[in-house]
C-alpha cells in the first residue's frame, strides 16, 4: 500500500473549480540542481481523457507520480476532485485509480481473486465486493474466465484485469502510466474503445502519460512535455492546425547549406534535423517543384505530409521527438 507519511513544506490552501476533475498549479520537480518538472500548469475537466504526451525524461512520469500521491512536488500545487495531492492525499486516494506501466496483478491468483484482494485494500467485503468483482469482470470481457490463473492469460487481457482493478473503487479519476506497453495492435484498440465507454457511460476522467503519436491523437485533450516544461496544450486538431500548411522534408547531402539556401531563395526558415531539412509551408507540394529546380543537387529525396503531432512537437521545440538523451531517462 501506499505510505500516508509524506509531508511537505506548508502552502497556502486553495480549490481548483468543480467542474474541474485535475487541477495542476506550477508543478516543480528536481533531481539535485536538474528539474524534472517547470511550473507546469494545466486544467482537466471532468469526463475527459487527457493526455500526458513526452518522450522519456520530458517528466510526464515525474507528474504521474505527484498525482497519484506517490511523490510530493519540489514546487507548485496540484488536487483532484479538488483535494490537495499532498496534504489530502487520502482523500485523493479515494477518487482516483491508478493502472502503472509495471505489472501488478498476482499471476498465480485467478482473475476474480485479484480483484477480491484489491476490494480489500478498500475496505469492500461480502456481497457488495462480489457484487463489484463479477459487475467489473463483465465490463473488462472477462467474465468467462473469472476463475483461471491470469497468468493463463494474453497480454491483453492481463491488462484487463489491471484496468478492472483500478476501476473496482468507482474512481472519479483513472490514471494510466503507458497503459498499451506490451499489447498487440488489437489489444490496443480494444482498450481504447473501453476508454471511451468509461467516459461516456461512466462520467469518468481519464489521463493517460503516452509516448506513441497514434495514441495522443485518440485523446480528447493533450499536453505535450519536453524536458520538464509544457510546450502545448489542446486538442490534437486544434494544436495541428497552429502549423498551418503542408510538412515538406528534404533529405540533403548538406542539410544545414540547403537550409541556408532556401532561406536566402525564398525567405523561409528551415529546421535542420540531421541530414533533413524540415519546412511548414502551404501547398507544399507545389513548393517542392520549385525548391527541386532551384537546388537539384542538393536535394537526394522529398516528402510532403499534412500535419502530425510529431510535427508539433518539432514546431515547438526545434528537435525530434526522440533524441539520443531522451531514450535513456524514464522520467
Amino acid at each position: 500500500m501506499i505510505s500516508t507519511s509524506l509531508r511537505r513544506p506548508e502552502q497556502a490552501s486553495y480549490a481548483a473549480p468543480l467542474a474541474t476533475a485535475i487541477h495542476v498549479s506550477k508543478i516543480t520537480h528536481r533531481y539535485g540542481d536538474r528539474f524534472a518538472l517547470n511550473e507546469v500548469s494545466f486544467d482537466v475537466p471532468a469526463a475527459e481523457i487527457f493526455g500526458l504526451l513526452g518522450p522519456n525524461g520530458s517528466g510526464k512520469t515525474s507528474l504521474f507520480r505527484i498525482l497519484s500521491t506517490l511523490m510530493l512536488p519540489s514546487g507548485g500545487r496540484a488536487s483532484i476532485m479538488n483535494s490537495d495531492v499532498a496534504t489530502r492525499s487520502n482523500a485523493v486516494r479515494r477518487e482516483i485509480g491508478v493502472v502503472f506501466q509495471a505489472q501488478s496483478v498476482d499471476i498465480k491468483l485467478s482473475a476474480a481473486e485479484n480483484l477480491t484482494h484489491q476490494g480489500h485494500l478498500y475496505g469492500l467485503r461480502g456481497s457488495a465486493l462480489q457484487s463489484r468483482v463479477t459487475e467489473m469482470l463483465s465490463r473488462v470481457g472477462l467474465s468467462d474466465r473469472a476463475n483461471d490463473r491470469v497468468e493463463t492469460f494474453s497480454g491483453g487481457m492481463q491488462r484487463r484485469v489491471e484496468l478492472a482493478k483500478g476501476l473496482l473503487h468507482r474512481p472519479s479519476v483513472l490514471l494510466l502510466d503507458e497503459p498499451t506497453t506490451g499489447l498487440d495492435p488489437g489489444a490496443r484498440r480494444d482498450l481504447w474503445k473501453y476508454l471511451n465507454i468509461l467516459r461516456d457511460s461512466e462520467g469518468a476522467t481519464v489521463m493517460v502519460t503516452t509516448h506513441l503519436m497514434e495514441e495522443a491523437e485518440h485523446c480528447d485533450r493533450l499536453a505535450i512535455l519536453n524536458e520538464g516544461n509544457l510546450v502545448a496544450l489542446g486538442t490534437p486538431a486544434e494544436l495541428k492546425a497552429e502549423i498551418g500548411g503542408d510538412v515538406v522534408v528534404l533529405e540533403a547531402t548538406d542539410a544545414p547549406s540547403l537550409a541556408a539556401g532556401i532561406k536566402t531563395r525564398f525567405g523561409l526558415n528551415a529546421v535542420v534535423l540531421g541530414d533533413k531539412v524540415r519546412l511548414e509551408i502551404k501547398s507544399g507540394h507545389r513548393f517542392v517543384t520549385d525548391v527541386v529546380e532551384a537546388f537539384p543537387r542538393e536535394i537526394t529525396s522529398v516528402s510532403v505530409s499534412k500535419p502530425s503531432i510529431e510535427d508539433v512537437f518539432i514546431a515547438r521545440t526545434g528537435h525530434r521527438f526522440w533524441t539520443d538523451d531522451s531514450k535513456g531517462d524514464s522520467n
